[in-house]
């Protein structure tokens, strides 16, 4: 049985470097591309199918905005998901509370992540996962230093010129055996060795060795508002869906296709209908096989056209009982993986939903967030609009909903040949 990793995400700095009298938030909450930093680290994490457990370490002030943050990531990452545990007075003693949490988890690999590094890829957690299954005791992500490193003693003083030969740059995650990292922090905790700044740091003092993993300049730690700014930028123009594999520029996927998707469902008896993700209070609800998602589904179409493989029907058919009452969102993330697999993303999501009932403008913001958030993609680059049928056909009648959407694809040029 393959072994398993606990995602450990650090999440309960202050981060006072990136202080904003208009966003009184730390930076973990703070937004890029329409969604939470952390958001957009636990999609990152969550995706890879080797990670069985997430673990978020909070500051006790912000449970509020850690719960946004999660209702805005995607549910294969939110499933992971455990309850978030509060943090110490240090780094070091908030990973060793998340780690206490993690005892019982079972797994056998923990990967130590900075919130504030929304950009790992699935590369940098195979290349880690990798060194410890072949023994190591830990194992950094890092970059090598290329620029010319120079240092100054003093105010005033020459500069000196630092040999950066054999010097890199550490990143985060830091992965680990679960146990003997654990086991470490304890007995640092007990020496009262306080001091450490990462975790390797501390795991070198226990007596470990600790292996060079091959990083990502993508991979920064948003610190400072200069940062924000190129975190913004690197969001919109690199797939955040796509953690298989490093980050590509929009410039690589030049095969650009659109697909189109309808679909439609009957009211049935019942209290909400369910659109985009959303739970919207009804008289009635939707009649379905799965969850009914009229809006989901439509989406799921139109992705699965954008590459020429079939529709919803053919890859979850409702007379397959695993999906009776399933959550629509999840035959959307199969077709992004399908897409993924070909090395693509979604570049943009057109949907409009038409009906009589219930009125759509309302809550037309929470259900292009929740798209967004369920496709792991900017909110700018989500568009969904309402109209009715005048009264006229099924629509009219109020007898269902039925939604239109139209999804356009990027893919490398030679993705399908």
């Amino acid at each position: 049985m393959a072994a398993t990793a606990a995602a450990l995400i650090v999440a309960a700095g202050r981060g006072t470097r990136l202080s904003d009298p208009g966003h009184p938030q730390p930076k973990q909450y703070r937004r890029i591309a329409g969604l939470p930093v952390l958001s957009h680290t636990l999609n990152a994490l969550g995706n890879h199918p080797r990670i069985t457990h997430l673990l978020t370490v909070i500051h006790s002030d912000d449970r509020d905005l850690f719960e946004e943050a999660v209702s805005m990531t995607h549910s294969l990452a939110s499933a992971k998901l455990a309850a978030p545990v509060p943090g110490g007075r240090t780094r070091q003693q908030s990973v060793h509370e998340g780690l206490k949490a993690l005892a019982s988890s079972g797994c056998d690999y923990v990967l130590i992540h900075d919130a504030a590094r929304p950009f790992v890829s699935t590369g940098v957690i195979d290349r880690l996962l990798q060194k410890l299954e072949r023994g190591a005791e830990g194992a950094l992500a890092a970059v090598q230093v290329v620029d010319t490193l120079k240092k100054q003693t003093d105010t005033g003083m020459p500069l000196e010129t630092i040999d950066r030969t054999g010097l890199w740059a550490a990143q985060t995650p830091q992965g680990f055996p679960l146990a003997r990292i654990t086991a470490a922090h304890a007995r640092a905790a007990e020496a009262g060795k306080t001091d450490f700044t990462d975790d390797t740091g501390l795991a070198e003092w226990d007596g470990m060795t600790i292996l060079l993993s091959e990083g990502d300049p993508a991979n920064f730690k948003i610190t400072t508002s200069a940062d924000l700014a190129r975190a913004e930028q690197q969001a919109r123009h690199f797939s955040m869906q796509d953690t298989r594999a490093p980050h590509r520029p929009l410039a690589d996927l030049a095969d650009i296709r659109t697909g189109i998707g309808y679909d439609v469902h009957a009211f049935d008896d019942g209290d909400a209908v369910i659109l985009g993700g959303v739970s919207i209070p009804h008289s009635r609800k939707l009649k379905g096989h799965s969850d009914a998602d009229v809006v989901l589904h439509a989406i799921t179409d139109a992705t699965l056209g954008a590459i020429g493989d079939g529709d919803i029907g053919q890859h979850f058919p409702p007379s397959d009982p695993q999906w009776k009452g399933a959550s629509s969102d999840r035959f959307q993330q199969d077709a992004m993986r399908r897409l993924a697999e070909l090395g693509g993303r979604i570049a943009h999501i057109d949907v409009t939903v038409v009906c009589e009932e219930p009125k759509i403008g309302p809550h037309r913001d929470r259900i292009r967030t929740s798209i967004a958030a369920i496709c792991a993609m900017p909110l700018s680059r989500v568009s969904v609009k309402a109209t009715t049928s005048e009264k006229l056909g099924f629509t009219g009648r109020k007898e269902g909903i039925a939604a239109l959407a139209s999804v356009t694809v990027r893919l490398p040029l030679d993705a399908t040949e």
